[in-house]
């Protein structure tokens, strides 16, 4: 009965805390539930949450690492697969050994082992702290990348080094081979079973369906279970890191999801609204853990007489310093060596350095962890410093979130755009409704989807006249021009496409007339919609005259040509620069379109995927919005105006779809 009034106090302190970030935008929500769990703490004291490592471990980072990792840009994740990598295990090995070598020095005290301790467990970054601060603050999506990356793995490097550290107070013993390789087993196991484990659960679902369990209720349940699963059974059965198993487990079901299950649209975009209430929770129930566990994990050190208040005040910023100190450092070295060895050309200022430094909050993992330490070594002695231990890893984790919070708006000042304008943000918004749709898209459902993002550009057009004739009719005109561009590419590649497969006469014939056609089309734009109609009837016509074999042939050649035609078109406009990336995304939705427009579905499949896209355009659109108020780019009154934007939208949408 305690276990469920505890968990209700929490949910009704989440719901609380929310509501204050409503009215307290220009604080981060995470410091707000940290002050909320505070406070609860010191009214009812009674009100206590004991919170062990790996219960925790299991309960809140397991599946907010496997969503952190089913949604990660995997592009990005590769191509920055060194910087992560340096900050997930060299950065955490550094700050174990530099800082504890700093903390020892600083505080004689502290043995060294249990300063190297400290270290270890402050050097995870926290995903959910990062992805807090990403909420309230503009970060550049290089560095925003990095530091989620990092976050992925640096728990388990982390966690590693801190129980090496806690083992050699203990026992009295210490093994760096032991460690190591402990580490490269942990890690390498743990990779193994999230690839094979997410498969094999994909497996068990494939079979299910087949025999004929298609409730989407029990699927939404099975995914959300599956970090637990994973984690479970890497950490319990081969003692592998959980942490590395939910990760990869995560990419892993997103690539299987968009290869596989386009068209269960209902099971999908329940899933997704289940997810959003799982990570809404979680995210918010571990900063008022966080502030739950402050007072009483830092109430005996400071009544003690041993330390003053205000020397262990400075204990606190000057280990936090130390953090930041060495991850600069790290930062800077890395880059330099990036762009001399690696040639990486792209510009790196100060600037940047400073803010991915900051980035690098620590949160209730470091907290957890800390308070893990046993209370006694095998020796029977007192583990040396642990309430200060304590004491030192609360105080820099709030010190970082607050440094946090203080600096990167500061920084990020000049970056912002001027004051936030309706049309501005409806423009990004429909932009970002479109990349929606485009993540969703595949060859089966490319032409409702096309369909779908042409209303969008219709739309983001119309928002370009209002807001100046010369920019739209400057702008139709670049388009016009990336037309008449494609258009003689097309020529080009279709000419070297019947070269090499030597059509015969009748083919020829009838790709040279649809060419004809789409070239008067473009340099006359008077030509109407009935001279079009007649054109085709006329075809039409022609076509029905010939044998069967050679009009399924001319359609075979059809979209084989198109598809051929489609890519190197596309490839062309992406690799050249001679269209903005605007005009690109048009130039490429336009010959998608082509490409998928003879894509045939049952009508039942093609209601259901027009409905499911246009609730991912509009869900999009939604979370934008909260994005730009909680970071505070835009205010209470421009926020509603932009819902009520959204929701006309969505009856406009959903009505047509509907007709």
């Amino acid at each position: 009965m305690e276990i469920l009034i505890s968990i209700i106090i929490l949910l009704v302190l989440l719901l609380v805390t929310n509501v204050l970030a409503h009215y307290i935008s220009f604080i981060p929500i995470a410091l707000i539930q940290i002050a909320v769990g505070i406070l609860a703490a010191l009214v009812a004291k009674d009100f206590t949450i004991e919170i062990e490592a790996e219960w925790f471990l299991l309960l809140f980072i397991a599946p907010l690492l496997y969503y952190d990792g089913a949604h990660f840009p995997r592009e990005q994740l590769w191509k920055m697969r060194l910087p992560i990598l340096g900050n997930a295990i060299v950065l955490v090995l550094l700050t174990t050994i530099v800082g504890g070598l700093f903390v020892h020095w600083m505080i004689p005290s502290i043995p060294l082992a249990a300063a190297f301790a400290l270290m270890a467990i402050l050097s995870p970054t926290d995903p959910v702290a990062v992805n807090s601060i990403a909420k309230r603050v503009h970060i550049p999506d290089r560095i925003m990348n990095l530091v989620r990356g990092e976050s992925l793995i640096n728990d388990a490097s982390g966690l590693i080094a801190f129980k090496y550290s806690v083992a050699a107070i203990v026992t009295g013993y210490f093994s760096l081979k032991s460690a190591t390789s402990d580490f490269l087993y942990m890690f390498f196991v743990g990779l193994i079973i999230g690839i094979f484990g997410a498969l094999a659960i994909f497996l068990i679902r494939l079979h299910l369906r087949r025999i004929g369990i298609v409730d989407s209720t029990f699927y939404v349940l099975l995914q959300v279970l599956t970090p637990f699963l994973l984690y479970l059974i890497a950490e319990e059965v081969f003692h592998a890191s959980g942490v590395i198993t939910v990760v990869t487990g995560g990419i892993i079901a997103a690539i299987v999801k968009e290869k596989t299950e386009n068209f269960i649209a209902q099971e999908q975009v329940v899933t997704e609204h289940v997810w959003s209430i799982v990570t809404f929770t979680l995210n918010g129930v571990i900063f008022l853990l966080l502030g739950l566990m402050l007072p009483s994990a830092t109430n005996s050190i400071l009544v003690s007489e041993e330390i003053r208040n205000s020397t262990l005040i400075l204990y606190v910023l000057g280990i936090g310093l130390m953090v930041l100190v060495i991850r600069f450092a790290w930062v800077m070295f890395f880059n330099i060596v990036d762009k001399k060895i690696f040639k990486n050309e792209e510009t790196v200022t100060i600037k940047d350095h400073i803010v991915t430094t900051l980035v690098g909050v620590r949160g209730t993992i470091t907290m957890v962890g800390i308070l893990s330490l046993p209370l006694v070594t095998n020796q029977g002695e007192l583990f040396p410093n642990r309430q200060l231990l304590i004491f030192l890893a609360a105080g820099v984790i709030l010190f970082t979130l607050i440094m946090a919070t203080i600096f990167l708006p500061l920084l990020n000042e000049q970056d912002k755009a001027k004051q936030p304008n309706l049309m501005n943000e409806k423009r990004e918004m429909l932009k970002h409704a479109i990349r929606s749709i485009q993540h969703e898209t595949v060859e089966e459902n490319a032409a409702i989807a096309l369909k779908l993002m042409n209303q969008y550009n219709a739309m983001l057009l119309n928002i370009e006249r209002k807001q100046s004739e010369e920019a739209f009719q400057k702008y139709r005109q670049q388009m016009l021009e990336a037309r008449k561009v494609g258009m003689e590419l097309e020529i080009i590649y279709t000419k070297q496409y019947m070269a090499e497969h030597g059509l015969n006469e009748s083919i020829q014939q009838e790709i040279d007339y649809i060419l004809k056609e789409r070239k008067d089309m473009l340099n006359n734009r008077t030509f109407t919609l009935l001279k079009r109609r007649l054109r085709h009837f006329l075809r039409e016509r022609k076509m029905s005259k010939l044998p069967a074999d050679v009009v399924e042939q001319i359609n075979h050649v059809k979209k084989d040509l198109k598809d051929y035609v489609t890519s190197s078109i596309i490839k062309h406009v992406q690799e050249t620069n001679e269209f903005s990336l605007d005009i690109v995304q048009k130039v490429e939705i336009y010959y998608r379109h082509l490409q998928y427009s003879s894509y045939k579905m049952d009508s039942s499949e093609q209601e259901e995927q027009k409905e499911y896209l246009a609730l991912i355009a509009i869900e999009a659109q939604r979370n934008l919005i909260n994005e730009w108020y909680q970071a505070g780019d835009i205010n209470n009154e421009l926020a509603k105006e932009l819902r009520r934007f959204v929701n006309n939208l969505e009856s406009v949408i959903l009505l047509e779809e509907e007709e």
